[in-house]
């Protein structure tokens, strides 16, 4: 005999219309008989009723499980619906926001005294590269600072779409450099905008790890790390804290004319880039820190527009490799490591001169000199500690090293290194105070000269924020 199987709701309802039946018609009838014949089995029947309602009763909580179920369309053991339980799922049937806005920024004030001297374009950075290349070149030493020029303003904005989150920034700040250096004027820091894995526009370079910059109040930063916003389209394959990048920036590179730099033979060379700047890092994220691997590859090329000889137009290839870890030595210790190592990637260092330098190869009459790219080496090594929530501080040095041809200048920039260490002050959660010891030094190339820069500086900032969801 073949049994065929119902599913459970059917099976229940049977159940149900069968508990209906025995209650309503065969429970009076045995009642109307015992109440006639006055049996002796009635406390029994009595007590059969009683379970046939409680029976009645668990079927029909069973339903109600079963149908709770269906609407759900979740398999799983039955489970009473409580107002807490209606109350959680209301909540989380909510759409969500599905954009934000979010406004940024800070008012700062920094002050400070220079025991020495720097460029008057740089007076309150640490620049080695600023510093004198010869003594008195920037006066004399001493010298007291104010400025407001780290202000900065900003706006994110984040919206979900069908292809990817949408992600825009936009931020600029009061430090002028390039033809505004020494100004407090607006810079433009980010323009940016990436959609699902595609980004493009102003913004860190992949060949950079922001994440080095220790928390100092000099604006400047380490002077041996890589540091770079640069105009690009990039690709993301990989997102999350574990990431890996590809971009394509634009190019751009300076050059030293050297012993020959006021030499009517060089006015007429042009510098040419055909082809952008090719950069990515893959990162390696876990609860100790990371450790992130950037590279750069890059094609510098120069054209003598004099039809006459010697002619002296040339190409140079640019690369780097940069190794950059945080790692969390305990909750409140963080260090921020660099080593980065290329040829003609100064403009992607944070405090380096020229990409190309000149050098002599008289034994080349067509060409007794040529340009070649310089090679580089940069170090960051910095300590950020936190002794409790309301003060902290950064300790740590730096240093970027150039290999120079042999037609550069004696007093050409050769060597500089960077240190410091501060104490801040946390008052409140959006205010910042405190002060800072800074150390500069260069060292030229062929002269001997070299120079130690010290300097004080006292800074308050004031954060804000506000964010719109809609």
């Amino acid at each position: 005999m073949i049994s065929k199987r119902y599913p459970i709701s059917r099976r229940l309802g049977i159940s149900l219309v069968t508990a209906v039946f025995v209650t309503l018609v065969v429970e009076p009838s045995a009642r109307a008989q015992e109440q006639t014949s006055q049996s002796p089995d009635l406390q029994q029947m009595q007590k059969k009723m009683e379970q046939l309602e409680k029976e009645l009763l668990e079927l029909k909580q069973q339903m109600n499980a079963v149908a709770g179920l269906s609407k759900q369309a979740v398999p799983g053991p039955s489970i009473p619906v409580t107002t807490d339980t209606r109350q959680a799922e209301e909540h989380a049937e909510q759409p969500k926001p599905s954009s934000s806005v979010n406004f940024y920024g800070y008012a700062m004030a920094d002050s400070g005294f220079n025991f020495g001297s720097i460029n008057p374009d740089w007076f309150d950075v640490e620049r080695p590269t600023q510093l004198p290349s010869s003594k008195g070149e920037f006066g004399p030493d001493g010298s007291t600072f104010f400025g407001v020029r780290q202000t900065r303003f900003g706006v994110k904005s984040f919206t979900p779409t069908p292809v990817g989150d949408l992600k825009t920034i936009f931020e600029f700040e009061l430090f002028g450099t390039g033809v505004d250096a020494g100004q407090t004027t607006f810079r433009l820091r980010h323009a940016w905008g990436e959609l699902g894995h595609f980004g493009g526009g102003q913004t860190w370079s992949p060949f950079m790890d922001i994440d080095v910059f220790p928390n100092s109040l000099e604006y400047w930063g380490p002077n041996g790390m890589v540091f770079f916003r640069n105009v690009q389209v990039r690709w993301t394959p990989i997102q999350g804290a574990s990431n890996v990048v590809i971009a394509l920036e634009r190019p751009g590179a300076s050059a030293d004319g050297g012993r020959y730099a006021d030499r009517i033979d060089l006015q007429n060379i042009f510098p040419q880039f055909k082809w952008p700047d090719l950069s990515g890092h893959a990162r390696l994220a876990r609860s100790w820190g990371y450790v992130q691997v950037a590279g750069i590859v890059r094609k510098i090329a120069w054209v003598d527009t004099n039809p006459d000889l010697p002619n002296l137009s040339g190409t140079a290839i640019g690369w780097g490799v940069n190794v950059t870890s945080n790692l969390n030595f305990t909750k409140k210790d963080v260090g921020r490591f660099e080593v980065v190592y290329g040829e003609g990637i100064e403009n992607y260092m944070n405090d380096a001169p020229v990409d190309i330098g000149v050098k002599n190869t008289f034994s080349n009459p067509t060409s007794p000199i040529k340009g070649v790219a310089l090679p580089v080496l940069g170090v960051v090594s910095f300590l950020d500690h936190t002794w409790s929530d309301r003060f902290s501080t950064s300790i740590g040095y730096s240093m970027l090293n150039i290999e120079n041809s042999n037609a550069m200048t004696a007093n050409s920039f050769h060597q500089g290194h960077y240190a410091l260490v501060n104490l801040l002050y946390h008052p409140v959660k959006p205010v910042t105070m405190g002060g800072e010891f800074q150390w500069g030094r260069r060292i030229n190339f062929a002269d001997g000269f070299n120079v130690n820069d010290y300097k004080m500086q006292f800074s308050f900032r004031y954060d804000w924020s506000k964010s719109f969801e809609f």
